[in-house]
């Protein structure tokens, strides 16, 4: 196929949000022409689209790019039981670095991670798990002493009342990459498959300027075509068009609460640089933290919850009146709302992973995928945020559910602006794009990957199921 041609002319495709047929003409990265029966230029590909709908590209408002491209290489334990789980570590080869890495650690299925407890399923080799929030991994006795930790200082390496590393390593992300002298996994494989999703646009939620470079390199470089923005703090000038700054990602964690004047100040800090912030909450006390601190601080418009995950109606409406904006995750109740249920509060069930009712409080509430924590699939998030129905079929927050075709707004909203007006297809737009083999309410009846055809990013080709006419 030439995607290198001198235009695209896309013919017979149904325009989002209307339902008229048209044709496409697009060039230099943009559409420049809608109407009925265009003629082919010289050297301009045809593709038929039969009455497809054509929709602004897919965003993706929060994932971790280089963790879901890590996920790829990385052993899967997510599904076992404890048996199983020690008997794959026992058996699992390892990587070319050494290390026997894995993914997936759940503390109920799989009981407490450390140290002694890696040792007896894998004490030959270095062995690291990380647990499914991404928060913690798990590292045996030869990985703690290939990283040097019982005479490291690193903040996150949790000891015992002796001093001795217990083998959890909290946050340690950019640590553990510093010593390990881990080169950035490839990007390339990840964008090929968003392509194939019909996602154009991401927002990289990993907070570490170092994580941020190695994104810049591989858009810069080629790997990876979707427009990209960053929320790492310190992160540099990206210094090319498929690059954006967005804001500053701060996690409250509720293992170890932060102190609300530090928390304002951290706040304050980014917005005096022209930043607002994206504070990750997945608890009613986080939520309330970071509330209190942007009360503190000061707001800036942009300012956004990641999760959520906690809120009660009045909550929502205190959101709603400060303008901050949510970006939530449905398919984390599709993959894990029987745990929610099980290990939430009594109190908290009504409020877990609320959607419907943050919309409803006027809150500007955004989907995403957490990937990959979550699924990176967008019409398993359709799905989920329809149904709400968590992996045992029991249906949590009913009230929550919304129409697929509310929560595909939500997509369609730009990067720096989750929740608000979604991006419109008119001549002089930017040509990224998604084609679907069907008009959009006939896919919406049943969303699916299944239905993208064609993926365009900055009017170049970058995913087609078929070929040209």
């Amino acid at each position: 196929m030439r995607r290198d041609a001198a235009g695209i002319l896309l013919r017979d495709v149904e325009i989002h949000p209307y339902t008229a047929r048209a044709d496409c003409r697009i060039r230099h990265g943009n559409l420049v022409q809608i109407g009925r029966e265009l003629l082919p230029a010289p050297g301009e590909l045809v593709m038929r689209g039969e009455g497809g709908a054509l929709l602004p590209g897919l965003a993706d408002h929060h994932l971790h790019l280089a963790a879901t491209a890590a996920q790829e290489t990385s052993l899967d334990v997510s599904a076992l039981s404890r048996g199983e789980l020690a008997a794959a570590l026992a058996g699992a080869d390892a990587g070319d670095d050494g290390w026997v890495r894995a993914v997936g650690h759940d503390e109920v299925a799989h009981g407490d991670l450390g140290r002694d407890t890696l040792d007896a399923y894998r004490g030959s080799v270095p062995v690291r798990v990380q647990h499914r929030s991404g928060a913690l991994w798990s590292v045996n006795s030869a990985g703690l002493a290939r990283l040097g930790a019982h005479h490291a200082s690193q903040e996150g390496i949790e000891r015992d009342r002796t001093g001795r590393p217990t083998g959890r390593l909290w946050r340690a992300d950019g640590w553990l990459r510093d010593v390990l002298g881990a080169r950035p996994p490839s990007l390339r494989s990840l964008g090929a498959r968003l392509a194939c999703l019909g996602v154009t646009h991401v927002a990289d939620a990993t907070p570490d300027a170092e994580a941020a470079e190695a994104v810049f390199a591989a858009v810069r470089g080629g790997e990876l075509p979707q427009h990209v923005m960053v929320m790492a703090d310190g992160a540099g000038a990206p210094r090319h068009p498929r690059l954006s700054i967005g804001p500053v990602k701060i996690v409250v964690t509720d293992h170890e609460l932060p102190d609300l004047d530090d928390l304002a100040e951290r706040i304050a800090r980014a917005h005096a640089a022209g930043r607002p912030v994206a504070v990750h909450c997945v608890s009613r006390i986080a939520l309330a933290l970071t509330l209190a601190a942007l009360e503190q601080a000061g707001g800036l418009d942009g300012d956004r919850v990641e999760h959520c995950a906690v809120a009660d109606p009045s909550a929502a409406k205190e959101l709603a009146r400060r303008g901050i904006r949510v970006v939530t995750q449905p398919t984390l109740v599709a993959r894990r709302g029987d745990d929610y249920w099980e290990r939430s509060e009594i109190g908290d069930r009504a409020d877990l992973w609320r959607y419907g009712t943050l919309l409803r409080a006027g809150v500007r509430v955004a989907p995403s995928s957490d990937a990959p924590y979550g699924d990176l699939d967008p019409w398993a998030c359709l799905r989920a945020a329809a149904g709400r129905r968590t992996p045992s079929g029991r249906v949590l927050g009913p009230h929550e559910r919304l129409p697929a075709r509310t929560v595909l707004r939500g997509m369609l909203a730009p990067l720096d602006d989750p929740g608000g007006p979604p991006r419109r297809i008119a001549v002089g737009s930017a040509a990224d794009l998604v084609l679907l083999d069907r008009p959009l309410t006939d896919a919406l009846r049943a969303p699916h990957a299944r239905h993208v055809r064609a993926t365009l990013i900055a009017g170049r080709l970058v995913y087609c199921a078929d070929g040209p006419a």
